[in-house]
């Protein structure tokens, strides 16, 4: 069983942020760089979990290295190199740590709001699709099932949230106004090109992409992809040969987790219940399928 890292504290680096997942650090001498460490921490409805999933920051890494490569010819991305060997001096006595959950990257302005395309109807929006067929600005048709795929995926921007917060649909009116017209252009082009590539090149591994998040940022005026890619953390993934529109589906992401929590009286606000070794393993187990599936 691999150790499970739930937090991370590097004596020589500076800790800039902890997010949900990862751990950031800035590097003394390397003002243009960041560290980037994914821990083994699982959040869910925004909350982080107390319990780890062993190995998953790897899992996370090694998808978005993939996808990062794969998607390279759509938009630049911020990975430097993810080989502890060829980090800063500073990075080389945590080596051990390092391997395998982390990247040198290229420090960018991350830009406010979250990229969210979807191809199927799903979570959130089939909530809000069942109380008014106009979702986030969108006329949808009539009738649809839950699960059910959209003629053409959507661009669906969100704000970004800080931990213990809660994402939250915006407009593209609303994106317009707070990136400019031009950049929300370029941010939904971009963003459903990811998508598309990506689903269309998950559908032979036996994968459906329903839903994904992307993260940019910018650096000397160019948009850069940043943050984790198209892994279980940002997306869901769907088994293709178990796919039955009319309900929810099965899944190789947190969706597990989320179903559970939702068995439970707990009202989605901190401290999170602890979490049963078996749900612990099963959702381990879904995303390190998900890896073997998607990346071979």
């Amino acid at each position: 069983m691999t150790e499970a890292v739930l937090n991370t504290d590097f004596s020589g680096l500076q800790l800039i942020h902890r997010g949900k997942v990862r751990d950031m650090y800035a590097i003394a001498g390397h003002d243009d760089k960041l560290l980037m460490v994914a821990t083994d921490r699982i959040s869910a409805y925004d909350v982080v979990m107390s319990d780890p999933i062993p190995g998953k920051g790897k899992v996370l890494t090694a998808l978005s290295l993939f996808w990062f490569d794969l998607l390279g010819d759509i938009v630049e991305n911020h990975l430097i190199s993810a080989d502890p060997a060829e980090y800063p001096e500073a990075c080389r006595p945590h080596a051990a740590i390092l391997a395998g959950r982390s990247m040198l990257v290229k420090k960018t302005r991350p830009l406010p709001v979250e990229c969210i395309v979807r191809g199927y109807l799903s979570g959130s929006f089939w909530s809000a699709y069942k109380k008014d067929t106009t979702v986030c600005g969108f006329k949808l048709p009539a009738g649809m099932r839950e699960s059910d795929r959209f003629p053409e995926p959507l661009f669906t921007p969100s704000t970004k949230a800080e931990i213990g917060d809660h994402d939250e649909n915006i407009s593209l009116e609303r994106l317009q106004q707070i990136v400019g017209d031009q950049q929300a252009k370029d941010l939904a082009d971009i963003s459903v090109h990811l998508y598309q590539k990506a689903a269309d090149y998950a559908l032979t591994k036996g994968i459906i992409i329903a839903d994904t998040k992307f993260e940019l940022g910018e650096l000397d005026g160019r948009l850069i992809l940043i943050d984790e890619v198209l892994t279980p953390d940002s997306s869901r993934f769907w088994p293709l040969d178990e796919y039955r529109p009319g309900a929810g589906q099965p899944s190789f992401d947190k969706q597990f987790l989320r179903d559970y929590l939702s068995s439970l009286t707990w009202d989605k606000n901190p401290p999170p219940p602890a979490l049963p070794q078996d749900i612990l393993d099963k959702t381990r187990q879904r995303y390190e399928e998900a890896l073997a599936r998607i990346t071979g």
